[in-house]
């Protein structure tokens, strides 16, 4: 595994370097082109500032913007209980540093991704729809994929490579659209035709500057690409290693791209980092040159072809008869990676949800993602209260009975408690242990002593609910699931 760790980072270093003297030649061939004779040096001085600015910007700030920009919520345990055992058992396995820290995505469409600069500050983030749609094996199998990008250090090159491909993409744009709608350029260009031998050559060097700006983001895109796509077998590869279960990756992966859901959060910055990226079609046909991942079938039928056991030789063998190539996929010492890692059997799952119950499951899970409170009246209906809502109590519509609202703006509690003369400074792990009755099977909220709201999902099975704002303890009593 630290030959494929080193080759990968070695291969990050390269792009990343390659696409940098890209930028910079692309800065120095426009800076000669809009200032002559000088305006090389200028137009590489911006490139390359350009090139570090951004650079510093993914390296302490990327995850952070990428989370943003998909609109995912960073949860706790009690959430969902499933996926934090599942992730924290492919983080043993695969030896990492630290727990990658974990996201739910406010989306339907069944999706992951991970990011991070590398095994010891990293995150995974997966939608409300994988959660509602997989089985345990499918969403392990999704989890291992993403850790096995963590512990191959595809995370960092996804974040670096993006940043060079943007900036290319920046500056090729902004020049071509100078270019194109600044008649003051125009105006310039002609009074300096004035020589002939000097006009001309200045007009040679126009053209060579528009056909490298419009060739040099082309040419990084497919250089980028490419290698990403590679990268994905190896997730693959790496992934159904750690769980030794092919089939759960493979059938995670048809339901993720044939789900035939619409994303709300998904856009074109981000779709490139997605375990399937949904913006393209995943037939083989339809994979070219500028496709961010290899089509969905062949991954299936590699990791289904792999029944005599889960190395990477078992994986090198398979991809060479599906693909047809016989180039390799792992260094050397990957493919000598013989020893029998035999095909364990599935877990038991839960019954299969019908199309509707998984529609009430995604959408209760991304309510409870935006602080919505989930109370049961005594009467059996369950009332989903907004985050926005002020009042303390609310009514239930079907006997009338009034529910306490949680208190789900911790800030608010905060501040009523403090005007009361109450604190919570202070860890409260130490006092006395709340209880709570569970009142069904299903989600349900309640309050701590200092006012954050807890949640409780249906897949809750704890005898117990720790507080992140103070530290208070919750005993759960009644049903379980």
């Amino acid at each position: 595994m630290w030959e494929l760790i080193k080759e990968n980072q070695r291969k990050s270093w390269i792009i990343f370097i390659a696409m940098g003297v890209c930028l910079i030649l692309l800065g120095y061939i426009i800076g000669l082109a809009v200032l002559p004779p000088d305006g090389g040096a200028v137009g590489s001085i911006i490139a390359l500032g350009l090139w570090i600015i951004l650079s510093f910007v993914s390296f302490y700030s990327g995850d952070s913007i990428i989370l943003a920009m998909s609109n995912a919520r960073e949860v706790t345990h009690d959430v969902h209980p499933q996926l934090f055992n599942i992730v924290e058992e492919m983080k043993l396995a695969a030896n990492l540093p630290a727990t990658p820290r974990i996201y739910i995505i406010n989306d339907p469409a069944p999706n992951a991704f991970a990011t991070g600069r590398g095994p010891g500050n990293c995150a995974i983030a997966v939608t409300a729809g994988l959660l509602a749609r997989l089985n345990r094996d499918e969403l392990q199998g999704v989890i291992a994929h993403e850790m096995s990008h963590i512990v191959n250090r595809d995370v960092a090159y996804v974040t670096f490579a993006g940043v060079m491909l943007g900036s290319i993409i920046m500056l090729s744009e902004v020049f071509l659209r100078g270019m194109f709608y600044s008649s003051n350029s125009n105006r310039r260009y002609s009074s300096r035709s004035s020589s002939r031998s000097g006009g001309q050559a200045q007009a040679i060097i126009l053209i060579i500057a528009v056909i490298f700006a419009i060739l040099a983001p082309i040419l990084a895109r497919i250089f980028y690409f490419a290698l990403s796509r590679k990268r994905e077998y190896l997730a693959d590869a790496s992934g159904v290693r750690l769980t030794r279960y092919p089939e759960g990756l493979a059938s995670a992966l048809e339901n993720i791209a044939y789900a035939n859901i619409k994303s709300v959060s998904i856009n074109k910055v981000t779709a490139p980092m997605f375990i399937v990226n949904p913006l393209e079609a995943q037939s083989s046909a339809a994979v070219g040159l500028f496709s961010t991942h290899p089509p969905i079938e062949s991954r299936v039928k590699i990791l289904r072809s792999m029944s005599q056991g889960v190395n990477y030789a078992n994986y090198q063998k398979a991809y060479s008869q599906i693909i047809g190539k016989s180039g390799a996929i792992f260094p050397a010492a990957a493919q000598g990676d013989s020893n029998r890692i035999p095909v364990r059997e599935a877990s038991a799952g839960k019954p299969e949800e019908d199309a509707k119950q998984k529609a009430r499951t995604v959408g209760d899970l991304m309510r409870a993602v935006n602080n919505y409170a989930f109370l049961i009246c005594a009467c059996g209906l369950k009332i989903k209260v907004p985050p926005e809502f002020n009042a303390d109590k609310v009514s239930c519509p079907r006997c009338g009975r009034e529910l306490v609202v949680p208190v789900a703006n911790v800030q608010a509690a905060v501040s009523v408690l403090a005007a009361a003369g109450v604190g919570i400074d202070t860890p409260a792990s130490g006092m006395e242990p709340l209880v709570y009755n569970r009142k069904g099977s299903g989600w349900e909220s309640l309050s701590c002593s200092c006012g954050k709201m807890l949640q409780i999902s249906p897949m809750f099975s704890g005898n117990r609910i720790t507080c992140q704002n103070c530290g208070r303890i919750t005993e759960i009593r009644g049903l379980k699931t």
